[in-house]
Formats: C-alpha cells, sequence, structure tokens
C-alpha cells in the first residue's frame, strides 16, 4: 500500500514543480527565479537547507539537514527524516496520518480506524487492525500473540485499552480483564464482579454493597532484593454514600478512610490526615508530610494552607495566590489573569496567560547554562518563537497554534495557509528574512548578501561583496560593483 502511495506522491511532486514552466528564460538565469507567490527558492536561515515555494500556500519542498518535507496544504504533506528512521504522511490533517519510527508503523483515520505494526514492547513483530470500539485484530508469526474481538459480541484483546487481557462474550453479559496478577470478571456489567489476584479476593454487586480484601504480599525487584506490596481491605454500601478502605497494610504509611457522603468523610494516615464535612465544600488538611495545613470552605471558592509544602490563599474567581519551593500559581479574575511558575534544579519556567488562549507567554531558562527560550502568542494575530540558540520566528496571522503549540501537523499543513506575514532572525549566522503574502514580498540578508524580491519577481535586487544587481520583469536592468560604484552595462 505505501509503494503505490510514494509512487503518487512522486507523481504530484513532479506536477507542483511544473508550476514553474511558462515563465520567461530570462527569469532563471544568473541566481535562480524569484516570482513569489507563483514560485520562490531560497535558503533556510534557522537551519542548514533549502526550500522551493509555489501556487501560493499550495505548494512546498523543503530539505532541513536529513529531513525532507514537502506538502500540498491543506491536502496532504510528507516527512521524512532517515537520521531518525521516522516518516509521516497526512491526508487532510488530522482526518487520516500515517507514522513510521524505526520498525513500528501506524495508519489512522481520526481515532476510529487505523492499520500499525512492527516490534512491540515485548520486541515481537505484529499487526495490528481497530475500527474503534468494535472490531480489535492482531496478527503475529507467534500464534499465541493473536487476538480478534468483535464488540459486543465476542472477542479477546492482549495489551489493549490499559489492561493486559480482556476477554468479553455478549457485553455487558460477560466481561473478563486482567491486569498484571489482578482478575476480574464482571457480570451484567457495571452491577457485578468477582476480582482475585495474588492474596486478593473481592466481589461487588453495585452500587448496592461490594468488599474486597489483600493480604500483605511481597516481589523481586530487579536488584534482587526483597520489597512489601501492602495490603487492603475495602467496603462500600449503597456506593458512593458509605464507604470504609484502609490501604497500605503492613508498609510505611497506611491510610484509614471512612466517609458516609455527603455529610463527612475522614482519612487518618502517619502523613496526613483530612476531615471533610459536607463534602466537597468544607475540608481541613493536616499533611505532616509536605509541612502545611489547609482549609477549605467552601470549595473550590475559598481555600486557605499555610506552611513550608504550600501556602494559598484563594476566593474564586476574585483572585488566588499559591506556592511552594518549586511552584506558584496564581490568578486574578479568572480567567482574565493566569501565571504559572515551576522552578526546579535546572529549570525555571513561567507562563502567563490572559483569557485561556488568548494571549499566553512562556518562558524557560535552563538556570546551570543560562540558555533561554520564549515562545508568545496572541491569537489570532502572531505567534512569535525565540530558542535557546537565539534563533526567533514571527508568523502572522496564527489561527490555531496557540492552542495546539508545537503540533507538528498543524505546522505543515495548516499554518501555511494563513502565515500573511513571516520573519525569521539567525543572529549567530547574521541571517534573516522576511516573507508577505506568500513571498509576494521577500527580503533576504547574510552577512555577505542581500536579496529582495516584489511583485512576482517583476522587481528584484542584490548584492554580495563585490556587485549589486537590479532587475525589472525578469530582465536585467542594471548592475554595479560594490566597492567603486561603477556601473556595467
Amino acid at each position: 500500500m505505501f509503494t503505490r502511495s510514494k509512487i503518487f506522491i512522486h507523481r504530484l511532486r513532479v506536477c507542483c514543480l511544473g508550476l514553474a514552466i511558462g515563465f520567461p528564460s530570462a527569469a532563471f538565469a544568473g541566481d535562480g527565479l524569484r516570482a513569489g507567490p507563483i514560485f520562490d527558492q531560497f535558503a533556510l536561515v534557522l537551519d542548514s537547507g533549502q526550500r522551493t515555494e509555489a501556487a501560493g500556500p499550495f505548494f512546498y519542498d523543503q530539505g532541513k539537514d536529513s529531513e525532507k518535507t514537502w506538502a500540498v496544504p491543506p491536502l496532504l504533506a510528507y516527512d521524512a527524516d532517515p537520521a531518525t528512521e521516522s516518516k509521516e504522511f497526512d491526508l487532510l490533517y488530522p482526518v487520516l496520518t500515517y507514522e513510521r519510527y524505526g520498525m513500528e508503523y501506524r495508519w489512522q483515520l481520526g481515532q476510529l480506524l487505523s492499520f500499525s505494526g512492527g516490534q512491540n514492547p515485548d520486541d515481537f513483530p505484529a499487526e495490528r487492525f481497530t475500527i474503534f470500539p468494535f472490531y480489535f485484530q492482531q496478527r503475529s508469526p507467534d500464534a499465541n500473540k493473536n487476538y480478534t474481538a468483535l464488540f459486543p459480541l465476542y472477542g479477546h484483546i492482549r495489551d489493549r485499552l490499559f489492561r493486559d487481557e480482556i476477554f468479553f462474550v455478549l457485553f455487558p453479559v460477560y466481561g473478563g480483564s486482567r491486569k498484571r496478577d489482578v482478575v476480574t470478571d464482571n457480570y451484567l456489567y457495571p452491577f457485578f464482579h468477582l476480582r482475585h489476584g495474588d492474596g486478593l479476593q473481592g466481589w461487588q454487586f453495585w452500587p448496592l454493597i461490594g468488599s474486597e480484601h489483600k493480604a500483605v504480599t511481597t516481589k523481586t525487584n530487579g536488584f534482587g532484593e526483597t520489597e512489601i506490596i501492602g495490603g487492603h481491605d475495602k467496603f462500600f454500601m449503597l456506593w458512593p454514600v458509605h464507604f470504609k478502605q484502609t490501604t497500605g497494610i503492613g508498609a510505611d504509611d497506611p491510610e484509614k478512610l471512612s466517609a458516609d457522603w455527603p455529610i463527612y468523610g475522614v482519612l487518618r494516615s502517619p502523613k496526613r490526615d483530612s476531615t471533610s464535612v459536607l463534602w466537597p465544600f468544607f475540608a481541613w488538611i493536616d499533611d505532616r508530610e509536605k509541612k502545611y495545613h489547609e482549609w477549605q470552605g467552601p470549595w473550590p471558592f475559598v481555600v486557605v494552607a499555610r506552611g513550608e509544602g504550600k501556602t494559598t490563599t484563594r476566593v474564586f474567581p476574585l483572585f488566588s495566590r499559591s506556592h511552594n519551593d518549586t511552584l506558584e500559581s496564581d490568578f486574578y479574575l479568572w480567567p482574565l489573569y493566569k501565571y504559572k511558575r515551576l522552578h526546579t534544579e535546572g529549570l525555571d519556567r513561567e507562563r502567563v496567560r490572559i483569557l485561556f488562549y488568548l494571549f499566553s507567554n512562556v518562558t524557560e531558562k535552563n538556570t546551570e547554562t543560562g540558555a533561554e527560550r520564549q515562545r508568545v502568542d496572541f491569537w489570532p494575530l502572531f505567534t512569535w518563537h525565540y530558542d535557546s540558540n537565539g534563533n526567533s520566528r514571527l508568523q502572522i496571522l496564527a489561527l490555531v497554534e496557540s492552542a495546539l503549540p508545537n503540533n507538528r501537523g498543524v505546522e505543515r499543513n495548516w499554518s501555511p495557509l494563513w502565515s500573511l506575514w513571516r520573519s525569521e532572525n539567525n543572529p549567530k549566522a547574521g541571517a534573516t528574512s522576511q516573507s508577505f503574502l506568500w513571498n509576494l514580498y521577500r527580503r533576504d540578508t547574510t552577512p555577505v548578501s542581500k536579496k529582495c524580491s516584489l511583485l512576482s519577481g517583476f522587481f528584484q535586487y542584490q548584492s554580495d561583496s563585490e556587485m549589486k544587481k537590479l532587475r525589472l520583469f525578469y530582465v536585467p536592468a542594471l548592475q554595479w560593483h560594490a566597492q567603486t560604484g561603477r556601473a556595467e552595462k
């Protein structure tokens, strides 16, 4: 299938490049064609490589280091990087996508239909086909790894949906699952189940009554040491009105919880005590491990916490100030203004948001090297990036980038359509570029040269250390020596 796709992609790429046919031959002489937005070629500013753009925002071909990308936005895009053994293909992104990394590959139609295969985490080859949530299939040279499931009639699934195994017959009549050593048998899901495992026995007739007991067990870790796995006792009646549970039995921090919601709830452990009344509105917390006391009433509108591990004052939605040794989170007139800061060893990260995604300013600093990077989004007007190498990029407009930052699919397939203005700056290389209306106006500079093109290349100017040249309507009109200023015919 993918071989046919490559043939189709190659033919389409050739057709797009053929847009250049019909231009005056003089346009190709000397320094190449500059006729944006119809056709333009230029060197990349922020990376080593070259980019070709044609038909305004509807075609580009780019080579960046070992990575090759070409696209016909918003129809399709293809990206390949032999250095990382990766390939990506998008068709009307995100409708149909293909990704391959090494031996692993995946075709996906939205979140509903997918083909995937390669080496899984257990290092056996397998091919999977899914029509979510109705059909699941896996085929492998090892027949023991094969499965087929047609939901809700009958099926067996392995390593999917957060379970090691799933088996069902006429679901919800019967459905069984296993996660590690714990096996759960559901009958008339979710009303009745039986559960068993290593030292574990439990049952429930939901929501009326249920009970579960796990004994203290041990396991040997990767260092050959014996570790204790805490036990637990759980009981509920008229869920979620009444339940009692004790967890971590035999471990360092056993925890007891008793509640008759919403009247009261009490949690007690060596490290933390919590009492709630008319849950979730009123609560008192004493966290001895993190060293703070907290009062909530009524939650989430009023919260007060004091101590080394947490200091908070909140009156929602008017204001909130909360911080500890590594994290600070504040807001005023939520969601008008929101501030968050993370300060850990080696990293200092700050983010300011106004009205969710209307405005966002993210700054990250490596406190060991001093390197910084920053991203500013002002929806839908612009997005601006500054990386740790000092490179910067400005894009006007940016319709979805603030809500989906660093999304490669959006950058490949959709951003070119509304990028009316692009500006890039590479201070270390001394290179800059500016582009307006898909290269209707374009300017590129390096330490030794300047190039400027306007109105589909009808006006072109370029200079280097030796010569300066002017073209009008693709025809050389004037050139002169950069040093002497003497004109040449």
